[in-house]
């Protein structure tokens, strides 16, 4: 199936970079999200964005002006119905998914594909609540959307090879690196960078070096472009412990505990970034 219109729900950090992302390679979006001080703020992102690709002379401000027009904000899940392919891109949470992909599911025609970003819940189950599970799958982009080569393509045990080679062909589209991964909590990525983050606030909690010299020792000592605190506020905090989370539950191993000083500091709405403050200020 050829996706000339993709419909993304959610204008967040995620979804506004997945639609920056398909604008650029000619891609029309709809992207929906639950006000329109929310997709305002998304495409208010994306035009941002794309101003400074103009200023860094990587696009022309015809190449701006383009992108931007094929972007269309909405908080109408009908507005989707063009689209032949629908990315769900909410926040990390596993009944706010089942809820979405119900809702859109009853609404779209049943040819269209559904993929979901999620980081770490069963593409499995998530496509078996839908009547589309041939036609589900899971399309993990990687933050910074715009700027990162990587998108893991995750089958559901119900997912087609049509479904999973139209998806494969549209993020190479994207200029994307695909990589096909079979379904298991965490993925490939993830599976392996979040039990490391988790490690290194135990590190932390342990006073065994300063939150600077943890990051500095796995950048300098493994070559690693930002260090695993760093990373985890960009990421954000909750995000980190709700992935261990899962881990604990799926695989019921307790080397997937999330630190303690992970857990208080969540609960203490320091999640990073976002915030303006997790393990350092912003």
């Amino acid at each position: 199936m050829s996706i000339n219109t993709v419909g993304i729900i959610g204008a967040g950090t995620m979804g506004n970079g997945i639609a920056q992302a398909c604008a650029v390679s000619g891609i029309k979006v709809v992207m929906v999200d639950i006000s329109e001080a929310a997709v305002a703020k998304g495409i208010a992102t994306v035009a941002g964005s794309l101003e400074r690709l103009l200023k860094k002379e990587k696009i022309s401000a015809a190449d701006r002006d383009a992108a931007l027009a094929r972007i269309k904000g909405s908080t109408n899940y009908e507005d989707l119905k063009p689209a032949q392919l629908v990315i769900e891109a909410a926040t990390e949470n596993h009944d706010l998914k089942i809820r979405i992909l119900k809702q859109i599911d009853a609404m779209l025609a049943p040819d269209v594909m559904v993929a979901t970003n999620t980081s770490s819940i069963s593409i499995t189950k998530l496509a078996a609540v839908t009547s589309r599970p041939d036609r589900f799958i899971g399309m993990h982009f990687f933050n910074p959307v715009p700027m990162m080569a990587l998108v893991e393509i995750i089958r559901g045990l119900q997912t087609s090879d049509a479904t999973h080679d139209a998806v494969h062909a549209m993020a190479k589209a994207l200029g994307k690196t695909p990589i096909t991964v079979k379904n298991a909590p965490g993925f490939v990525v993830n599976r392996i960078l979040v039990p490391m983050i988790n490690e290194a606030f135990f590190v932390l909690a342990e006073g065994l070096a300063t939150p600077e010299d943890i990051d500095a020792g796995m950048k300098l000592g493994c070559n690693q472009p930002i260090g695993p605190l760093a990373l985890a506020d960009m990421i954000g905090l909750d995000v980190c412990l709700a992935v261990m989370e899962v881990y604990l539950n799926e695989f019921g191993d307790s080397k997937y505990r999330a630190c303690p000083l992970l857990k208080e500091m969540v609960a203490a709405g320091r999640l990073g970034r976002k915030t303006g403050q997790g393990v350092y200020r912003y």
